[in-house]
């Protein structure tokens, strides 16, 4: 951890005064209390490099806010050694006043195992928030053990599937009244070469029918219908507020799906400050249901840990661990500043998961996972944090890094 840490910051500091370079085209002319009193790895970087921020004209205004994360440590989905970076980039597109912070996050990252992807998420908001753009691109090279279905599978009765990815999501939300949208979206799933070592074949392993053939491709297209419900400002670091989001997804070979299918997926978030002034400290909570809806979804396609939209539940999981027709998953986390600039913090967490028996279809084992973590300030004026969890469940421990925080 401490190599981690140190190699971490190592890395960063060059790179912190690159980015001040470009956040300082545009800064604040004006800073509330709470936000002159917060230091961040900009703040050192410039007092370490000993250099001066420019003079800002009085028309300027601060929009842009951009980080970036370039470090080499262990994959905590898939175990062993990985090279990536995250980039972050936050904006107003609007009026700061009324419009959320937008962030566009691309983490390109390579395996020495041989999985290595690009991808892109984007979060837009639109002046005054009256439209809401999600997207979501990825393009990967993705072999990944997966243990079958149902929550009872042994940790070493494991498989390796080997395949290329593509994902295109997109989806327009429509304001209705405040903080409340609907839209809708299309998604893409493509998975080519589906392929696994040796004589035993996903389908034979696994005894789903369904998107499982050796060598074959999958294409899943769909029509989504969304709701959701934001208050927070700041999806990067959420403030005390809500969210939820509702997605009902209808694949038709209409549209060039293989199978008919479709599924529902149910995302509910609560943040509660525990104080109303000083350091952070935040209790806050995650839940979320994911079922397929109809027979015929392809078995990568079904509901698995650490595949939800924003890829980010059971840390202390290896990704995959856990696939069945429903899955349901809780998380808890306390956030709290350890210095009163809110330089450093530290979280802890707790979660739960299960998927639906093959059989039954009934939740039976519930699998818990928990862990600690620290936060480290890299742009106090997005709220973007570098945090670097541990997170341990029965027979698996794994360390995550990413900007910004899990949920």
């Amino acid at each position: 951890m401490v190599k981690t840490l140190s190699a971490l910051l190592f890395c960063l500091f060059p790179l912190v005064v690159m980015a001040q370079s470009t956040v300082t085209v545009a800064d604040t002319t004006k800073l509330d209390a709470d936000t002159i009193a917060q230091k961040d790895l900009i703040d050192i970087a410039r007092s370490l490099f000993k250099i001066k921020p420019r003079k800002i004209s009085a028309t300027e205004k601060k929009k842009v806010y951009f980080s970036i994360l370039p470090i080499s440590s262990s994959d905590g989905r898939s175990g062993g050694r990985a090279l990536f970076t995250s980039t972050s980039l936050a904006i107003y597109l609007g009026e700061p006043a009324t419009t959320n912070l937008s962030s566009f996050i691309f983490t390109p990252y390579f395996n020495f195992k041989g999985r290595y992807g690009l991808p892109i998420r984007s979060n837009i908001w639109l002046n005054n928030n009256q439209w809401n753009i999600v997207g979501d691109t990825r393009v990967l090279v993705y072999p990944q053990y997966t243990w079958g279905l149902g929550g009872k599978q042994p940790e070493g009765q494991r498989f390796l599937v080997n395949y290329n990815y593509g994902r295109f999501y997109q989806t327009v939300l429509k304001r209705i009244k405040p903080y409340f949208y609907a839209g809708i979206g299309y998604d893409l799933d493509y998975y080519q070469d589906i392929d696994s070592d040796g004589d035993v074949t996903l389908h034979s392993f696994t005894g789903y029918k369904y998107g499982t053939t050796k060598d074959q491709n999958v294409f899943s297209s769909g029509v989504t219908f969304n709701l959701l419900y934001d208050t927070r400002k700041n999806s990067i670091n959420p403030l005390p507020g809500a969210y939820a989001n509702i997605i009902y997804r209808v694949n038709s070979k209409m549209l060039g799906s293989n199978t008919n299918w479709s599924s529902l997926y149910i995302d509910l978030r609560k943040y509660i400050s525990l104080t109303n002034s000083g350091p952070k400290n935040v209790l806050a909570f995650w839940s979320y249901f994911w079922t397929s809806l109809t027979p015929g979804t392809p078995y990568l396609n079904l509901p698995s840990l650490g595949w939800e939209p924003y890829q980010r539940s059971g840390r202390g999981f290896v990704q995959n661990r856990y696939r069945g027709d429903r899955l349901a998953y809780f998380e808890t986390e306390y956030r709290r500043d350890i210095t009163r600039n809110g330089l450093l913090g530290f979280v802890l967490f707790a979660n739960v998961n299960s998927v639906t028996e093959p059989n039954t279809h009934d939740f039976v084992y519930w699998h818990p996972a928990g862990g600690t973590g620290l936060r480290i300030k890299f742009n106090k004026k997005s709220g973007t944090n570098i945090a670097i969890d541990y997170g341990v469940s029965k027979n698996f421990s794994s360390i995550n890094l990413n900007l910004g925080e899990t949920f």
